[in-house]
Formats: C-alpha cells, structure tokens, sequence
C-alpha cells in the first residue's frame, strides 16, 4: 500500500512540475525583450483604408490604402518608423505622411496594408510600439521639437556601445594560476 501511494504522489508530482514548466516556458515564450535604444513611443494602433484610398493625405500625397505609411499626431512628415505589434511581435516599416486628429487616443493610424502585415485586421486596434531606425533621426527629432516635445514621447541619445577584445579563456586561466602562484607561493 504505502509503495502504490508513494508511486502515484511520485508521479502527480513530476506532472505537476511538467505543467509548472510549461508554464514558466509559455510565460518566457509571450515575453518580447527588445532594444530600447530607439524606442520613440508606446500605444494603441489603428487603422485606415477604403473611405480613404486615393484622397490626399496632410502632407500633399495621395493615399494607397496598400502602402506602408502611417498618420501620426506630431512626426515630421517623411519620418520612417518600425512599427511593432506588441501582440504578436509582427513589425512593418512605415513612412509617415498623414496627421491624427490632435483629440486622437492612437498614437499611430497604420493605412491596411501596414496593418494587414502587422496581422491586425481583425483586432482593430492593437498595444504597438514606435522605433526610428538610427540615433541619426533622434537627433533630428531632438532639433525638430526642440523645447516643445510631445508628452510621452521618448527621444533619448545614447552612446555607442564600446568595442573590446575579450581575452581567450587560456588567457585568463595563466592569470588565475599566476595570482594562485602568489598567494601560494608567499605562504611557504
């Protein structure tokens, strides 16, 4: 009897532990890690299409609901952004060449064709995140706004990374025996 019930908590217990598991790696796998460096802003997307397509856009173009561009409240117009669907972690890259209306609570309005790409046709409106490409385009948003940044708005600068050569592990193995050599070695 206590070994057919020691079997059996055994066993509920390494299942347990398997579930606990897959769990933690379901938890790990929704998880989206991503550089920050050119993060410029966060918030819900929508997006645009037929009532639109072909009419001019704020800036003079003529709207293809099948082209990467994008309204936003406050970028300069021709700013290109990667766009990121924080559901799915899809990105497309955008140009922006329309303006949100100043009462908007998106911070972007995708045209379809970036929306469909960022698989959120259905949904609507999707949690995105807003990249530039390069510090470059910080810098010229810097100059643009200059003291009057939009609220939650992001526009940092930071430095390059340092380059360096990381030693071989022999290398570091001849510098723990030699310092191991004088410890040791002062003692006798």
């Amino acid at each position: 009897m206590k070994k057919v019930y020691f079997t059996l908590t055994f066993f509920l217990a390494l299942s347990l532990a398997k579930v606990l598991a897959q769990d933690e790696f379901a938890l790990l796998e929704q998880v989206y890690v991503a550089d920050s460096t050119f993060l410029i802003e966060e918030g819900k997307a929508s997006y645009y299409g037929t009532r639109f397509h072909l009419r001019k856009t704020a800036n003079g173009d003529v709207y293809n609901m099948e082209e990467m561009t994008a309204a936003h409240k406050h970028l300069p117009f021709g700013t290109i952004l990667r766009v990121v669907n924080l559901k799915n972690n899809k990105e497309v890259w955008v140009k922006v060449n329309d303006r949100l209306p100043p009462s908007s609570k998106r911070v972007i309005d995708l045209s379809k064709g970036a929306a469909r790409s960022l698989e959120m046709i259905r949904d609507g409106v999707v949690p995105v995140r807003l990249e530039v490409p390069n510090q470059e385009t910080i810098v010229s948003l810097i100059d643009y706004y200059q003291e009057n940044k939009p609220e939650g708005m992001r526009l940092r600068l930071y430095p390059e990374p340092l380059e360096f050569v990381r030693p071989s592990i022999d290398l570091l193995e001849l510098l723990i025996d030699n310092q191991n050599e004088r410890v040791f070695g002062s003692i006798k």
